[in-house]
């Protein structure tokens, strides 16, 4: 693994000590553990466009692809170090960023609800 950074070289080191494991079983077990993954990760992608967790289905797949290849685990690293890219600036927001992304926040929802009311959108599947 060439791109683990320090703000995640514990999961990252974690997921390249899981790979080397991986690595040793037998190739049966391996070309289906792939197979799973595949299946698992394109499932998430559909569920994607769909409410639910769809994301954290393609994140599963996706982790479980970095066990067998090299391209997999590279781009769980960077997504891992992203995330955390990300929490930290959210921390290190400043109350009127934080004020402004709630009032935003906020009226992306009432702006929703207020055109679900309008063109009749149910909020709930009718069936």
């Amino acid at each position: 693994m060439t791109e683990s950074a320090p703000e995640h070289s514990t999961l990252a080191e974690k997921l390249a000590r899981r790979r080397e494991k991986h690595l040793q079983r037998s190739k049966p077990y391996r070309i289906g553990f792939t197979i799973l993954a595949f299946l698992v990760f394109l499932g998430g992608l559909a569920l994607v466009p769909l409410p639910g967790p769809g994301w954290a289905v393609v994140f599963v797949g996706l982790g479980m692809l970095a066990l067998e290849f090299e391209w997999a685990e590279k781009l769980m690293v960077r997504m891992l170090n992203w995330v955390h890219r990300t929490s930290e600036r959210a921390k290190a927001a400043s109350p009127a960023q934080k004020a402004a992304m709630t009032a935003l926040t906020v009226a992306g929802i009432a702006a929703f609800v207020v055109a679900a009311i309008l063109w009749d959108i149910p909020l709930l599947p009718v069936v």
